[in-house]
């Protein structure tokens, strides 16, 4: 199948990127001359998929010091508390939670140079690309610019995720060029990111299980979707209309789709399973394979211990580090499908068994069971504790990706979703309603009960559905913490319904403060690079 040969192309150029080449008889790539290079199109291919070696170590919840790390752990669903001895880390986790970060965090300050270089790597392909000759490469010049617009529709999801976290950065488009670039304002860049995106989307293929992987015309269309969506807060400008022109051309398959049509995935696992590259609603996602040595991992910041691993048949274990914290977990319903598949709660038996897991820590050869608080146990006291309370089996955890047991064909050959057609559904309906004057409209409510019915029984639904009186913005904003918990996007969805720093959650309390909306820049890049401005607050 095609599908899978590009998988294995994609897989292989990026383990061979990431681990370099063991057989000293090669010749080493870094001795290449440029001119003897992009001879054809796959080579220049192989430029554009460079920057995903790198984007996956910002992006994905596989890195400690990314993107991902930063709008989940400062947010009100997941935090990565200590548990007895384990995971303070010198306060970064807690920090996080409690919204006391600084300039000087070194995980900010190496989120902020892995994006950074990130946007270096999509630059020096763009620069490349552009000075092929498309007859020498054997060929077109409209499919030449397809691949040159992939790379700069790349490099705007690269600023929109810097400028969310950031806001005021400066716009580099060529390599070392200014050696101190000024710093732009946020409404500058969103600007950018918009011209770069409308400039270059017509012109991406349409998405196919050829494409998987790459940038499309429906990821193009799906960055605009985000873009618009967050264009109040972004650029000081709501654009709730073009949020929906956009969500519309992906809903009604304009940009293509990996399956002949775009669909929500009636299976609740789908999207996120060891064959989700097969899901009618993916639209954009890292193609990781164990079988071509470059398998998907969320071991360390989910995984519990060690004996976690009988648990699932894997050979896989973590860190104990993130906790699904109790008020969101709280938020499911017992009799939401959610709840039951996407966490590990309650007593854990070792596979197919009913053999008890037993704990190694505090409860060190006792029944191990994931508790839904993070409790303190000194002197026979139980509670909900705080971020410095947790133990061994505090809190539910993360199970919505499956990585199958290890006798399944296709074990840890899950891809990482990045954008899915129920996140443009979710979009579409806050658009139509906040053009309502925050009213629900019949269409809204359509959207999002087509996304909630899959997670209740038929006899359950007629309770469980939408109407236009109970979808208020609060309960839409509550709908899709529940619907993409673990993927990343709650902090920039608090703050764009202003929860972000006046709500309460779990062991925390609002600052209210709305200069912690935005990160400082890292001080170690302001004594680097003058012309840099720090953000208000800092």
């Amino acid at each position: 199948m095609k599908s899978k040969y590009i998988k294995q192309l994609f897989c292989l150029f990026l383990a061979v990127a990431f681990n370099g080449c063991m057989d000293l008889d090669e010749t080493p790539y870094s001795e290449l001359e440029e001119s003897n290079f992009y001879n054809n199109e796959l080579e220049i291919i192989q430029a554009t998929l460079r920057p995903f070696t790198h984007m996956q170590a910002w992006l994905a919840f596989t890195g400690q010091s990314g993107y991902y790390y930063h709008n989940e752990l400062s947010a009100d669903q997941t935090a990565w508390t200590q548990k007895g001895r384990h995971g303070y880390d010198g306060g970064d986790h807690i920090r996080q939670h409690y919204h006391t970060w600084t300039d000087q965090e070194n995980r900010l300050a190496n989120a902020w140079r892995l994006m950074w270089t990130g946007v270096g790597f999509v630059n020096a392909a763009i620069e490349d690309i552009e000075s092929i000759d498309p007859a020498a490469a054997g060929i077109t010049e409209e499919r030449l610019q397809s691949l040159v617009a992939e790379s700069k529709v790349l490099r705007a999801y690269h600023y929109m995720k810097i400028m969310d976290m950031w806001g005021n950065v400066p716009i580099v488009t060529t390599v070392g060029v200014p050696q101190a670039p000024p710093t732009a304002s946020r409404a500058e860049v969103f600007d950018f990111i918009e011209q770069e995106l409308l400039d270059n989307v017509e012109k991406l293929q349409p998405l196919s299980q050829a494409l998987l992987g790459r940038v499309s015309r429906a990821v193009g269309y799906a960055m605009l979707s985000e873009l618009y969506l967050n264009a109040e807060i972004w650029s000081g400008e709501q654009r709730w209309q073009d949020c929906i022109t956009y969500s519309d051309k992906i809903i009604n398959g304009e940009g293509g789709s990996l399956t002949g049509s775009m669909a929500l995935d009636q299976n609740p696992l789908g999207p996120f399973s060891n064959l989700n590259e097969f899901s009618p609603e993916n639209i954009f996602q890292f193609p990781f394979s164990r079988k071509n040595g470059f398998g998907y991992s969320w071991a360390s910041f989910y995984m519990g211990f060690s004996n976690m691993a009988p648990a699932l048949n894997v050979n896989y274990a973590g860190n104990n580090a993130f906790v699904v914290i109790p008020s969101a977990f709280d938020a499911y319903q017992e009799n939401d499908i959610r709840k039951q598949e996407w966490f590990l709660f309650g007593p854990q038996y070792k596979y197919g068994t009913d053999q008890p897991i037993l704990g190694s820590e505090e409860y060190n050869g006792q029944p191990f069971v994931y508790v839904n608080n993070i409790r303190r146990n000194s002197e026979g006291q139980t509670g909900v504790g705080s971020m410095t309370d947790g133990e061994e089996n505090s809190g539910a955890r993360f199970h919505k990706y499956r990585s199958g047991t290890q006798d399944d064909p296709n074990y840890l050959e899950n891809d990482y979703v990045i954008y899915r057609l129920t996140e443009i559904y979710f979009n579409k309906a806050e658009a139509l309603i906040r053009l309502n004057g925050g009213n629900a409209t019949g269409d809204a409510v359509s959207l999002i009960n087509e996304s909630r019915s899959r997670y209740f029984s038929e006899e359950d639904w007629p309770d469980e559905m939408y109407t236009t009186a109970s979808l208020t913005l609060d309960e839409l904003l509550a709908e899709r913490g529940r619907e993409f918990i673990f993927e990343g996007k709650r902090r920039t969805d608090l703050i764009r319904f202003g929860k972000f720093t006046t709500a309460s959650w779990w062991d925390h309390e609002p600052s209210g403060d709305k200069n912690l909306t935005l990160y400082p820049i890292p001080l170690r890049q302001l004594q680097s690079n003058p012309n840099l401005k720090q953000n208000d607050g800092y």
